[in-house]
């Protein structure tokens, strides 16, 4: 099983926006991630009060499917508190107990939540990328900040940047015909169209592409069933 190194606990939010503006820097917005094979896509689900639970999942691109995954849980009082901007130190650590489970770790992270389409340029998915020196791509459910530049078209597939001033942070990007759109960010080690092309190309039958939708389903069940360790599935 890999191993990672741990994550930081930092003492207060300015020590943790310190951290995130000295590992923004690091940020490498070069990389094609055509010819990656494993996947990890990552997910958490909690409710208030209740513990924060997460699954990685260890998607076989040749193959099209999952070949297992790692569903880990952290009690609620030992969590960073939910933030907006600060989500990595709340999820990241659960993220990683997650991955530890596989049998392998993965050549790329596709993380639900930002890349650097954030405030100070590191989301979760940067963050990630970051600390683990992998490629790595957010695909978000919701905006945190930049507009898009242009109106997006109803087809799926339509992308328009996500720009924050004269700076291009993101895409806003139409997975289905008619459905909300999602925000695809690179977080590290992947360029910025090259993050598009590649969340476009994975299978997807829903609005999320289907390696993430597995995760989203998969933390959901083990929120609720107390499942943890890794499931063999491929």
């Amino acid at each position: 099983m890999p191993t990672f190194p741990p994550f930081p606990k930092p003492s207060s939010l300015e020590a943790a926006r310190r951290l995130q503006e000295a590992l923004a820097a690091r940020v490498v917005l070069e990389g094609d991630p055509r010819g990656v094979r494993f996947v990890g896509a990552l997910d958490a689900s909690v409710r208030r009060g209740e513990d924060l639970v997460a699954a990685a999942v260890l998607w076989d691109l040749e193959a099209g499917d999952v070949l297992e995954v790692g569903l880990a849980r952290v009690p609620a009082g030992a969590v960073f508190p939910y933030v907006p901007g600060f989500l990595s130190f709340r999820e990241a650590p659960v993220y990683l107990e997650a991955l530890a489970c596989l049998s392998r770790g993965p050549d790329l992270l596709l993380v639900d939540g930002q890349g650097i389409a954030h405030p100070r340029g590191l989301g979760i998915a940067a963050h990630l990328g970051v600390h683990l020196d992998l490629p790595s791509v957010g695909v978000a459910k919701s905006r945190l900040c930049g507009a898009p530049q242009g109106a997006l078209a109803l087809e799926k597939g339509s992308a328009v940047p996500l720009v924050d001033g004269a700076r291009q942070i993101g895409w806003v990007y139409r997975s289905r015909t008619g459905v909300k759109p999602l925000y695809v960010s690179p977080g590290h080690r992947v360029g910025m169209r090259e993050a598009l092309e590649f969340v476009r190309g994975l299978p997807g039958r829903t609005r999320l592409p289907e390696p993430l939708r597995t995760a989203h389903l998969w933390a959901g069940r083990a929120r609720r069933e107390g499942v943890v360790g890794r499931v063999v599935l491929g």
